[in-house]
Formats: C-alpha cells, sequence, structure tokens
C-alpha cells in the first residue's frame, strides 16, 4: 500500500485561514532521474498570506500549494540520480510550494543547502537574508566604509542588511519609526539609525559626515523615499524592494537631471528565475559562510505543526510578534499509511 501524507491545499482565494486546507495524498515514489523529499521545515510569510489572498504579484493555478520557501531532505534518489544522496538538505523548485510532508520531482531544479547550517535557519534564508545580499552587490560595486541608506531598517530584509554590510566593512544610516529600536539595531552592527521624520534629512547628512552614499535601499516609499534620494550622490541608485506607506516613490527632477540619480526595482523571484543553477549553490554557499558565524538568523516567534497550519496563520496575522512562525513539516504517523 502507498504511503500517504498531508499538504496544505488551497482551490480558491480569500481569507487566508478561511481557504487554507489539509489534505491527504499518496506519495509518489521518485522514478528513475527523480528524488523524494521530506519536507522540514517553512516559515509563513506575509508573501504566502498575500498569495492566498490573490493580492501577491504573481500567484499559481489552482489548486495550488503555499510556501515560498523552506528547506527539506532528501529521502529517496531514484535510478540515475547521481547528484544528491539521502540525507542531503535541499531547496525544492521556486513555485512547488513547501507547505506539504513530501515533495517528488527532478533533482536539477532542486538547490543543494550546506549540511552545516541548521535546518530551521535554512528554511528562512530563500527571502529575506537573500533579498538583502543581491541588492547589496549587483547594484553598486560597494568599497570598505562606503555608506549604504535604508529605510524599514527594522524589518527582516533591513536587520540582513545590517548584518552584511558589517560583515563586509559598509557602513549603514538605517531609518526607523521608533526610537526605542535604536539601541537594538546598534546592536546589530548599524553605524547610525535616525528616525525617519521630517528631520531626517539633515541628520542623515550629519551622520555620513558630509559624504554621498551611492545605494539606497527603499520599503517604504512616498517622502521617506524621497529624503534618502536627496542623501544620494552623483549616479546613486535608489532601489525599491518594497511599499510600506503605499504611496509611489517621490523624485525631485534635480535629482534626475543634476545628480542622475537611478531608481530601481528588485524582486527576488525574479532573479531566482534567471539565475543558473550553479548560481544559486554558490549563492547559497555565500549566505551559508555568515550564517555558520551566527549572521542572518531570523527571529522565530512559534512553531507550528503543519497539522495546526490555521493557527499557523493567525499567529502570523498577528501584529507584535517576535519573530517568524514556522511550520513544523515533519510527518506524523496517519493510519491510512
Amino acid at each position: 500500500m502507498s504511503r500517504i501524507a498531508t499538504a496544505a491545499i488551497f482551490h480558491q482565494h480569500g481569507t487566508p485561514a478561511d481557504v487554507i486546507q489539509l489534505e491527504q495524498q499518496p506519495v509518489r515514489e521518485p522514478e528513475p532521474g527523480e528524488i523524494l523529499v521530506r519536507m522540514l521545515w517553512s516559515p509563513v510569510n506575509p508573501a504566502d498570506l498575500n498569495v492566498l489572498e490573490g493580492t501577491y504579484g504573481r500567484l499559481p493555478k489552482l489548486p495550488a500549494t503555499p510556501g515560498m520557501e523552506g528547506v527539506g531532505e532528501v529521502s529517496t534518489v531514484g535510478a540515475e540520480v547521481t547528484r544528491f544522496s539521502p540525507g542531503d538538505l535541499v531547496f525544492i523548485p521556486s513555485g512547488a510550494g513547501y507547505w506539504r510532508e513530501f515533495w517528488t520531482g527532478n533533482p536539477d531544479d532542486c538547490v543543494r543547502v550546506s549540511a552545516e547550517m541548521p535546518a530551521d535557519v535554512a528554511a528562512t534564508l530563500r527571502i529575506n537574508p537573500a533579498t538583502a545580499w543581491r541588492m547589496l552587490h549587483d547594484f553598486v560595486s560597494l568599497q570598505p566604509g562606503e555608506w549604504i541608506l535604508q529605510n524599514a531598517a527594522n524589518s527582516a530584509v533591513g536587520r540582513c542588511v545590517i548584518e552584511i554590510a558589517h560583515y563586509f566593512g559598509w557602513k549603514t544610516v538605517n531609518l526607523v519609526r521608533r526610537e526605542e529600536l535604536i539601541p537594538e539595531l546598534e546592536a546589530l552592527g548599524a553605524d547610525a539609525v535616525i528616525l525617519d521624520d521630517a528631520d531626517a534629512k539633515d541628520k542623515v547628512r550629519d551622520a555620513m559626515g558630509g559624504a554621498k552614499a551611492r545605494l539606497a535601499l527603499n520599503a517604504v516609499g512616498g517622502d521617506s523615499a524621497y529624503r534618502q534620494i536627496s542623501a544620494l550622490g552623483n549616479g546613486g541608485q535608489l532601489v525599491t524592494y518594497g511599499a510600506m506607506s503605499r504611496k509611489p516613490v517621490r523624485v525631485s527632477n534635480g535629482a534626475l537631471i543634476f545628480k542622475n540619480v537611478a531608481i530601481r526595482g528588485f524582486w527576488i523571484t525574479t532573479w531566482y528565475v534567471s539565475a543558473t543553477r550553479d548560481e544559486k549553490e554558490e549563492f547559497f554557499r555565500q549566505l551559508g559562510v555568515l550564517a555558520s558565524q551566527g549572521l542572518l538568523r531570523t527571529p522565530v516567534d512559534s512553531r507550528f505543526p503543519l497539522s495546526q497550519i490555521k493557527e499557523a496563520i493567525a499567529r502570523a496575522e498577528q501584529s507584535g510578534r517576535n519573530g517568524k512562525v514556522l511550520l513544523d513539516l515533519s510527518p506524523v504517523p496517519n493510519p491510512a499509511s
């Protein structure tokens, strides 16, 4: 008798906890050239909730399994598979959906994860740390001692930006909305933390000692982005990856004409689509070096088994959490198996 496993499925968009359901599915044993992956951990991210609501920028064909990031362990390899062995940690393909107990498919679509990295740490590397790393490396060739400016510095991406920049010797000016966040971000390695208000422009200039940044990272938009652009030097770049204020980026004609400021956008999903498998594996090897030193470790608020998916979603939707909500995807005994 074939094994039975559980997967989270949604057949229509709507309120996340209402549309998500658990379904029992046969575990498909790997054919020649395939692998079977036992899923381990996956966070419940805001983007996952947006997918369930139908408001995300790219939506899967329904019915679908949610979960944009996580990690699994190779359970069985089919004939002719030489890249992986049982026990290897892997990322399954983007878009496959992590909220399941097992996944079967082509190993060429999977990315190897360092065995030295804790599985629950690896489960949260694909989006926030990856976004921070790529924005810091793909737009400007930064030199040690150069300044980077970012808003929403207390966000998960913002914290990763601080840690990665500190590791490479780049300095950060970090805009936040609450004063009590200042010592916390300074402890992470932030060089300056400033309230993101009408006085921020002058304070940013003073913090950088009159220097101009070549890179600003924007997750807010509106007036906050406008203040960032003012701190950029000639040829500087503003990279937008979020829009928390729901207001468009404001830029003066003078910044475009006289400073040749460039306004760019970034979405980590697009990078994953265009990158080769070797590029992805080297990328995660580099992230793994930092993670092995205790960096990029996303705080975890709570952990739920897949059987409590609705409770996990409810917790992820609550404000005041102190970290991520993680799903424990380890299979549980099933009478039908």
